[in-house]
Formats: C-alpha cells, structure tokens, sequence
C-alpha cells in the first residue's frame, strides 16, 4: 500500500475523465486526421465524470480507461460509484477500485438499477465470490447501493436521476446535481425527464457524430434539446472521431461546444 495517499482536491467540481465513444479516440488502426490529431483535446478516452462533493469523490461509471484518466487528473480517492447503465465501455473498468477500500476504511458502494448490477456481478463475478481471499485486495471489495427514477441522495447531497432511452434497447439514467446534468448514452429524452432538466446551469450531452446513430443523438439532435432546455452552457461528450475539436467549436452555436478529457466545471 502507499506511504501517503496523494489526491487532489475537487471539490465543487465536476471532470469530465473521459468524453470518448466506445472504441476511443483514437481508434485502433484508424489513420483519419482526428485520429492522428496532435491536439490532445482530440484524444477521448471511454465516457466518465467524477464529481467533488462535500461528502467525497462521487464517481460516474468505471470506464475501460478508469486508471488512465485517475492518474492523470492526480485523483487518489474514489469514494462511491454512481453507474448510468451497465454497457461494457462503462463497467469494465471496475476492478480499478480495488485499492480504494484500503483507503476509504470500507468497501466502495455502487449506486446502481438492479439490471446493472446484475450486469456487474456477472462480469465480475470473482469480486462477489464465497470463496476466501488468497490475500488481502486479491478481489475489490464492493457494496450495492439500489436507486432507481426516484431522487436521492449520497452524504447529503441530493441527485435527480433522468431516466433516458439508448436506442430501442436499453434504458440509461442521467443526473443532476444541483444546476449540471450529466446525460450520456442516449438518443431520446422523455418529455417527463425534460421537465427535470429545465434551469439548468450546464448541461453535459451525448453528440457522437453529425449524422444519426441507432442509439446515441448526433450532433443536431443534442442540439434540439439544448434549444429546448437553454442552459446557460452545454458540453458535447461521448464523441466519435468524426468530430475535430477545434471545428466543432467553431460550428457550435454560442454556448454550446465539445466537451475533452479533464474538463472541469464548476458545480452551482
């Protein structure tokens, strides 16, 4: 274990660790001219968020990048999980946790809908195993917080999930904290969920390309409901690799533009 836990201080912000679609950017073998950008707001690792509150850090999903994006912010703490939905690119980073109880005094608790954690147990069953451990930390140690639509709330803070649709399939949450929400994976926002995201300071949305997708809104459609919300400012995340930066911002209406890994906002 480390001498001393050296962890930044986030608190009353929200990073973006990771504003990538499922594959990253740059994607593997892909020679296109944001895949071989120099500009490093072009290289997006899997979609996450971490938030600073009073209580601890509240993480947003394990994404396949989860140690990657911890170092590089100079993030020593992950206090709980909060989990959108249980698709691969933001689960599987999940056995990066593993050192956090030994810091924390306790196991991590994963705020998750029953299907996700059901996803998580049998990905990872060797962490919910009877079995005794070989050693100490040979698996994570992990506690199961339910949630559902309903409002909660973690060290007092309270957290309004947005129920969205990711394609005909698949049912993700989003979530507000105070006036940022953080709405990734989705193609279609209910009108009930519109409604709890009226007044919003910052909103953070799916865009993954500018032509339409099966499960994720382009670039137009995030568009339309930024039209309909007015937030103050909108960030762009999960992004494929036909979005360049520096473009896209300059086609952005005022307001809104690309979001990029290790962009920090500050919650209101």
């Amino acid at each position: 274990m480390p001498k001393k836990i050296v962890s930044a201080d986030i608190r009353g912000q929200m990073i973006l660790l990771g504003t990538g679609t499922s594959v990253g950017v740059p994607a593997i073998g892909c020679g296109c001219d944001v895949c071989m950008s120099p500009d490093p707001r072009n290289k997006r690792t899997r979609c996450s968020a971490i938030v600073g509150l009073p209580g601890g850090n509240l993480l947003i999903d394990t994404a396949t990048d989860l140690r990657t994006q911890l170092i590089r912010e100079g993030i020593g703490l992950v206090h709980a999980v909060l989990y959108t939905h249980e698709h691969a690119d933001h689960i599987f980073g999940l056995d990066d946790l593993r050192l956090f109880p030994f810091y924390i005094g306790g196991p991590v608790p994963l705020y998750c809908e029953p299907r996700v954690e059901r996803r998580i147990r049998h990905s990872f069953d060797y962490a919910f195993s009877d079995l005794p451990e070989t050693h100490s930390g040979s698996r994570p140690s992990l506690v199961f917080e339910t949630i559902g639509s309903e409002p909660f709330t973690i060290w007092n803070t309270p957290i309004t999930p947005i129920p969205l649709r990711h394609g005909p399939r698949s049912d993700v949450l989003g979530f507000r904290i105070g006036d940022v929400a953080y709405c990734t994976d989705t193609n279609d926002v209910p009108a009930a969920s519109l409604e709890k995201l009226r007044g919003l300071d910052t909103l953070v949305i799916d865009a993954l390309r500018y032509t339409e997708h099966a499960t994720h809104f382009c670039v137009d459609q995030a568009l339309e409901v930024v039209r309909e919300l007015r937030p103050r400012r909108t960030y762009l995340t999960h992004m494929a690799h036909e979005i360049e930066y520096v473009a896209a911002k300059r086609s952005l209406p005022p307001g809104v533009e690309p979001a990029y890994d290790g962009l920090r906002i500050e919650l209101r």
